[in-house]
């Protein structure tokens, strides 16, 4: 045991060691007894006494109620640049639901967390976040946030309907900074004894392997049974949990956004689209869409292409769509023409008697010129 300590899991914590020990090498010690022999080999220092004690805020009763979200940059990937770790866990029981690895935090990373998070569990009552300019507008830096100028993740939140919570110290996200302490010690450990230096297959593993072994291990009962996720539709979800930007079109039916001119095919509900104001939308995946109205335009590639031919689009907006242009209105048959208001009598043969007596006199009048003019 001590052998495969030196070599192998060197710097691992006891408990981290002894956990792979009995999963992966049928280890038959207890915890306590490894430790004392850990010590006594002096390969493992003894933990220094806990500071003074601090009382933590209660968590909330059930699932769902509030999320925290938060990055950490850290050399997670041996041999690798440092990385941002980007981390949703529920509030009430530690549950980490997605956990991603990007080059920098921002506000496309927060969009693929919450939207992997709100995909599988629906929406949650609130989300907690430090105060980066990605989550919240600050005029002075250390005064209260703007609550009246959204960001990106803002105006997204807000149209969902979730409470977006700013935290002001860092004892304040104290639940989180404690998972971050635990991530930092073990899922670097995990990875590089996985063999893993790629981002794309790191985030694989993670979320396939890692996550189900660290909520069994520290994952915590809620309070109440009952969770207060809101299930959601996740079209809905994708349209509203990205970047959106308002563009006008320009003399050419071309878009610029990002270095990038985006062509409007041809349209049968309109000419042109000539200076008309439309959004931009970029999805976490990097695709982009065209927006007049709720009117999906069309969808584009990240280089700009064309992917959704014009006949193939649908609507894609949080608000009732519109019904003009979607179909031509079916209108009744005209009704047979009635009698006028003043034809109270009728001929024998059925036919009303249109128009008065003046009516009756002018005919008379005019026809009595003609003759004479004849």
């Amino acid at each position: 045991m001590l052998e495969l300590y030196r070599t192998v899991y060197r710097g691992w914590n006891v408990k981290h060691f002894h956990e792979h020990g009995m999963r992966e090498h049928k280890f038959s010690w207890g915890y306590t007894w490894t430790k004392t022999q850990l010590h006594a080999a002096g390969v493992v220092e003894r933990a220094k006494r806990r500071g003074a004690h601090r009382r933590k805020r209660e968590r909330k009763p059930c699932e769902g109620m509030m999320l925290h979200q938060d990055g950490s940059r850290h050399g997670w990937l041996e041999g690798q640049a440092p990385l941002d770790l980007i981390v949703t866990m529920d509030d009430a029981t530690s549950t980490i639901y997605s956990a991603l690895l990007v080059e920098e935090e921002g506000t496309a990373s927060t969009f693929r967390g919450l939207l992997e998070t709100f995909v599988a569990h629906g929406l949650p009552c609130a989300l907690y976040t430090d105060r980066g300019s990605h989550y919240f507008y600050t005029d002075k830096a250390g005064e209260a946030v703007d609550k009246d100028r959204h960001t990106q993740v803002g105006r997204a939140l807000d149209r969902l309907g979730v409470e977006h919570i700013p935290a002001y110290s860092p004892e304040a996200r104290g639940r989180s900074e404690r998972m971050f302490g635990t991530l930092q010690d073990r899922l670097v450990k995990e990875l590089k004894h996985a063999g893993i230096t790629d981002i794309e297959a790191a985030n694989c593993w993670i979320r396939e392997v890692y996550l189900p072994r660290h909520n069994a291990r520290f994952a915590k009962p809620a309070t109440l049974p009952e969770e207060a996720f809101v299930a959601v539709d996740p079209e809905l979800l994708r349209e509203t949990l990205c970047l959106e930007e308002e563009r006008v079109v320009g003399r050419d039916n071309t878009v610029a956004y990002q270095g990038l001119k985006l062509q409007l095919p041809e349209s049968r509900m309109r000419a042109h689209y000539v200076k008309a104001r439309v959004k931009v939308r970029e999805y976490p995946d990097g695709g982009l869409a065209v927006l007049h109205g709720p009117r999906c335009l069309c969808r584009y590639d990240q280089a700009g292409r064309q992917v959704v031919a014009p006949t193939q689009l649908s609507l894609a907006s949080c608000s009732t769509p519109s019904r003009r242009g979607l179909q031509a209105p079916v209108h009744a048959a005209p009704a047979a023409p009635r009698p006028a208001l003043t034809a109270s009598r009728r001929k024998a043969n059925g036919k009303p008697w249109v128009g008065t007596k003046k009516r009756a006199a002018r005919s008379n009048k005019e026809t009595g010129l003609a003759a004479a003019s004849l």
